[in-house]
């Protein structure tokens, strides 16, 4: 589900392929037949938007299936490792209670007014959402989460409850006394939640989530989604049968999951199913998020992302008591589990900013660390550039020109001050002042347009050498291929030199506020220069060992693990869960390229690249073991207890404290995992289980809840309230919404990439023999409503949302087939999105149709379901 694995990944479809040679079974649900749904043993048609009802139908028919009521290991698997029997607090109404929200719902009123382009429609009180008996911290944004609208960084903890707050005095005195901050974090714990061991009572997560879902019957299934009843129970029959003792079900998703206002809650209502089957920490099974290229996962691990750090900490933010470098740990630190050892990952990383300045008599460095204001993400930052808010921006690899609801995005890039584009070719960006269809039309003239743009041509991947983090968690070292012609330079070597020129620059400057710039540290240069390619290139090597770290004393001592990081400034770390890659100075293990000898046990193939954390490949493999230790079946054992040795053995690196044996009982006033008993596989989480239920971490939700996307062509079948009452809509004239059932704009559409495209087009469209294979844009119909809007094949069509009106060419196909939704036929469109005016092959730009709006939690937009109308040009 959510991924076209054939024609999006086709290198790594070629897995599932050898899969089903040795007996699995494919399912794709998906809005089109594609060619995954070709290859696939099962093809679920569905509307476009419809998942959660989807995914909820087979949460609630697995939970009342006699097999999965009766069978040990399910049940086992429920009261041990996940949060099933925790009591919720009084205070909690569930969706059921007031048809289709949940407790704490209020009008948006936080935010800052330095930064008023947050973008919520409404925001929740998530006290009413916790644990009985604790506060459950709602952090990784707890308070800017519910102010900024971004889930991310550590995700949960727990933190005082409001009259509780003399705790935090407390806190603040013992983090004074730090380096090291054992008393601070100490400071933090409070009482372990409340549990019913036999699920019975009514405020246990168990029974919250059965009532959730009671609803989301086959029927329903089919009303809301289309998927015919027969298909559905097909589908969910074979995922049962397809997990247990001795077999597993894994799920594979992508950006069609992804982008939709309710994208995060999409994926967490798999996981959910995903715990309730067992089909986590185990072998052939899990949540695998295919990343769009090569290195999409190295940019959230070391990121590009506003909201987080490396490593999944937070950002220090200026909306919470984030003040000093105690106020952060004393906000984001989670007592129980791993995550208790923030502030060695927290000051190794400030070592690595800051080097030798970065000392704890300064906080090392913290107040030096810039702080986000709210939402700092691409579409409400095109909606501040609208409002003349941004002088300048630096487009890397991107190309905005053709993105959401292109015309306001290239109305926002009219009106900076400057814009650098760093690319392979003059693409829509960096052409838009005089190429854009406004300017063509004559609407716009260039002569108006003060907006002052420079292009640096880019090297090509294979002309620079670096690593690539890929889907699997996993860091490979590619080396350069050939030389970059010409001035083309890579992007290693524009960030290298800009940081070096602006250093010079800064460097005679008495402005506090440049301190922080003036004490990064920032020492790549090669120790030959010119021998890694043209003058001025960095050092990669130099760049991967201090995201590994080393000791700060002597780096060339490098860390072993992240296991080696202290909170004292000895220790020198840019992303801690990178450490470990680069163990000694002539040791990167991404450059490891030793498989596995034919007929070894397991797979884990140790000796191939490195895959963070610790070289694990599968996280939470504490799971493959029953909570007695024991493998839960020869066929799929991966982890487990040897008596004899006393320590956890495997074919992988144990993702548990080595020598902590299954009966070890958790302290209720321990600290990390001592908090943890031997049975608790989630080191991560406070409580040591996988969530079913999410009391913080996410902002428009504990539980997974269908809602229509912003625009739907049906009202909601499932509750009065028709879409996610906090999802980011950015109302202005030039980002106008339909209303549900609008006759205006009657069909459903989804948007889509194609094998022989990438992205924008930036690195395909002006290639000859990719244009040739996929030459013009098109739009996809069914042959239904082509004869009922007298369409015919390669007819031009006029395709209309809204915002825009584009044109494209007509692929009448049976791919696409009408839907039935609660009684009435939902036709159903698609196109691809990778053209733009530039190039060797141009077309309309498709995003010319989408909106700004976005989902809560990490602004994804909604791109995936919308409406439009589509006529004969």
């Amino acid at each position: 589900m959510g991924s076209n694995m054939a024609e999006n990944h086709p290198v790594a479809y070629r897995w599932p392929m050898k899969a089903r040679v040795n007996g699995a079974t494919l399912i794709h649900v998906d809005p089109r037949f594609t060619r995954t749904s070709a290859m696939s043993n099962i093809y679920a048609p569905i509307r476009a938007g419809s998942d959660i009802a989807f995914l909820g139908g087979l949460v609630n028919y697995v939970i009342n299936h006699e097999r999965w009521r009766t069978d040990d290991f399910f049940q086992t698997w429920l009261r041990t490792y996940t949060n099933a029997a925790t009591l919720i607090g009084e205070e909690f109404k569930d969706t059921e209670d007031l048809d289709g929200v949940f407790s704490g719902l209020m009008r948006y009123q936080s935010g800052l007014p330095e930064w008023p382009f947050n973008g919520f429609v409404g925001e929740y009180d998530t006290r009413s959402w916790q644990y009985a008996g604790t506060k459950i911290q709602p952090q990784g944004w707890r308070a800017q989460t519910e102010r900024s609208g971004e889930a991310g960084g550590a995700g949960e903890g727990q933190a005082p409850a409001p009259g509780a707050g003399a705790r935090q005095p407390a806190a603040q005195e013992a983090a004074r006394q730090g380096p090291p901050y054992d008393a601070l974090v100490r400071s933090l714990l409070t009482p372990a939640p409340e549990r019913d061991e036999t699920l019975q009572d009514p405020r246990c997560v168990f029974q919250i989530l059965k009532r959730h879902f009671s609803r989301y019957t086959p029927d329903m299934v089919e009303q809301v989604t289309g998927c015919p009843r027969d298909t559905f129970v097909k589908v969910a029959e074979t995922i049962l049968a397809s997990s247990g003792r001795d077999r597993t079900t894994a799920f594979a998703y992508a950006v069609a999951w992804t982008q939709h206002t309710n994208g995060p809650q999409i994926i967490g209502c798999c996981a959910l199913l995903q715990l309730l089957l067992g089909n986590v920490g185990r072998p052939g099974a899990g949540v695998m998020a295919l990343r769009g290229h090569a290195s999409i996962q190295g940019s959230t691990d070391v990121p590009t992302l506003y909201h987080s750090i490396h490593g999944y900490m937070s950002h220090p933010t200026a909306l919470k008591k984030h003040d000093t470098l105690a106020d952060y740990l004393a906000a984001e630190t989670r007592p129980r589990g791993y995550w208790a050892n923030l502030p060695k990952f927290m000051v190794s990383y400030l070592k690595s900013m800051y080097g030798k300045a970065a000392t704890p008599d300064n906080d090392f460095g913290y107040a030096w660390h810039p702080k986000i204001l709210g939402d700092h993400s691409h579409l409400p930052m095109f909606v501040a550039m609208n409002e003349g808010k941004v002088k300048g921006m630096l487009l890397i690899g991107q190309n905005p020109a053709t993105s959401l609801n292109a015309r306001l995005e290239r109305a926002g890039l009219r009106k900076l001050e400057w814009l650098v584009v760093k690319d392979n070719w003059l693409h829509e960006s960096a052409t838009f002042w005089k190429n854009a269809p406004e300017v063509k039309s004559g609407e716009v003239k260039p002569a108006d347009i003060r907006t002052e743009v420079f292009f640096f041509p880019s090297a090509q991947v294979a002309e620079y050498e670096g690593s690539f983090t890929n889907t699997f968690r996993m860091l490979q070292w590619h080396h350069k291929a050939a030389e970059a012609p010409g001035d083309c330079r890579s992007d290693l070597w524009f960030t290298h030199q800009l940081a070096r020129r602006l250093k010079a620059m800064y460097a005679s400057s008495t402005q506090p506020r440049d301190e922080g710039f003036k004490n990064l540290t920032w020492d790549f240069d090669p120790d030959k220069p010119g021998a890694e390619g043209p003058p001025g290139e960095p050092d990669g090597h130099k760049i991967l060992k201090e995201i590994n770290g080393y000791y700060t004393a002597d780096p060339s001592r490098h860390l072993a693990g992240f296991g080696d990081l202290k909170d004292d400034g000895s220790t020198t770390c840019a992303s801690w869960i990178y450490c470990g890659v680069f163990p000694a100075p002539d040791r990167n293990l991404s450059e490891s390229r030793q498989p596995d000898a034919p007929g070894t046990p397991g797979g884990a193939q140790l000796g191939w690249g490195y895959t963070w954390p610790a070289n694990r490949r599968i996280m939470y493999n504490r799971a493959s073991a029953d909570p007695q230790g024991r493998p839960w079946s020869e066929r799929k054992k991966y982890i487990w207890w040897d008596q004899g040795q006393q320590r956890w053995v495997g074919y992988d690196v144990p993702d548990f404290a080595p020598t902590k044996p299954p009966t070890a009982q958790g302290r209720p006033d321990g600290v990390g995992l001592d908090a943890h008993g031997g049975d608790q596989p989630f080191i991560m989480m406070q409580d040591g289980v996988g969530w079913l239920y999410v009391p913080s971490g996410l902002v428009d939700g504990p539980l997974p809840t269908h809602y229509e996307p912003a625009e739907s062509p049906v009202r909601n079948l499932l509750y009065k309230q028709q879409s996610s009452p906090v999802l980011k809509y950015w109302d202005r004239p030039d980002n106008r919404l339909t209303q549900p059932g609008d006759r205006r704009f009657p069909y459903a559409i989804t948007t889509y990439r194609l094998t022989e495209h990438y992205l924008a087009g930036a690195m395909s469209r002006w290639n000859p023999w990719l244009t040739e294979l996929q030459p013009e844009l098109f739009i996809e119909l069914s042959p239904e409503l082509a004869r009922e809007k007298g369409i015919a094949n390669l007819d031009w069509v006029r395709i209309s949302t809204p915002r825009a009106e584009i044109r494209a060419k007509a692929l009448v196909t049976r791919r696409l087939q009408p839907l039935r939704i609660g009684g009435q036929v939902v036709h159903q469109v698609g196109m691809p999105w990778h053209w733009g005016y530039e190039g060797v092959s141009t077309g309309d730009v498709v995003n010319e149709l989408t909106s700004l709006v976005g989902d809560p939690n990490v602004s994804i937009h909604e791109g995936k379901a919308f409406v439009c109308n589509v006529e004969r040009a």
